[in-house]
């Protein structure tokens, strides 16, 4: 009986410790309920049709997206890599069009500015040969006082090597966080980025705009909106972007297919 017991209580503790270590780590997240998810139409429209995405959809083929950008793409302040924008962009993304095979590569990396993405775009971004690319972008310039003068042509050069290779393209400026908005620049950065996609006729993913407007005028707190560190999204606002983001795409996708587009898989 002694040896049966030790060997009992030997498994129960490993199973016990399993059951423990596997567990998610979860960020932290504010009692009550969860905001609403909304944002006025003017601030979802991405301004330009997505034409190859279109084309995909429309042909059934699958759908290949990659989401590059730093740790608000990466997910830093989720939860689970499940939680970040990218993984439930494609959960979003898939029960509006079942039957399509839809994967977003999540391509994000903590820390990185526009220099070091664009030094991985050839191996990182463009070697997946992607429909679409949605390119978050300027919160760690913004963050490192870098002067806007110097981050215009990376963003310039960054778009015109994804035209360059027949990509969709949509831009995302940065997330609207007080460690953020304390900077003199962001509001020129948020300016530029637009400004780049205008002039580029590519799509923009208005983030700061959309998370101003449910602080200022839906009045949600930061503590709903943010991680601990005041600075990345957390569970909700991921999934918020997420959802908003691909009702975005989805409307940008209804163009007319242009004839003649080839397939990015030939």
């Amino acid at each position: 009986m002694r040896g049966t017991e030790f060997l009992y209580r030997v498994l129960l503790a490993a199973c016990l410790s399993f059951t423990i270590t596997a567990l998610p780590t979860r960020a932290e997240t504010p009692s009550g309920p969860s905001p609403k998810c909304a944002a006025p139409k003017e601030y979802l429209a991405l301004g330009q049709p997505l034409v190859r995405t279109a084309f995909s959809l429309a042909s059934g083929e699958a759908v290949k997206i990659v989401a590059v950008g730093s740790s608000s793409t990466a997910g830093a302040g989720a939860s689970s890599p499940l939680a970040s924008y990218p993984a439930q962009l494609e959960a979003e993304l898939k029960t509006r069009y079942p039957g399509i095979p839809i994967t977003v590569l999540n391509r994000g990396v903590n820390g990185e500015d526009a220099k070091q993405m664009l030094a991985r775009f050839d191996d990182t971004v463009l070697a997946e040969k992607p429909d679409l690319v949605i390119w978050q972008v300027g919160t760690n310039a913004v963050l490192r006082d870098h002067a806007l003068d110097g981050e215009t042509p990376l963003i310039r050069e960054g778009i015109r090597r994804l035209k360059a290779a027949q990509a969709d393209i949509v831009l995302m400026d940065p997330q609207y966080a007080p460690k953020v908005i304390a900077k003199p620049d962001v509001a020129g950065m948020v300016d530029m980025i637009g400004a780049a996609a205008r002039d580029e006729k590519i799509g923009v993913f208005h983030r700061f705009a959309v998370m101003q407007h449910w602080s200022s005028v839906d009045g949600v707190g930061f503590d709903q909106l943010l991680s601990p560190d005041g600075l990345h999204m957390n569970d909700w606002s991921y999934a918020c972007v997420a959802k908003l983001l691909a009702g975005s795409i989805a409307d940008a996708a209804r163009t007319r297919p242009v004839a003649g587009v080839p397939s990015r898989r030939q």
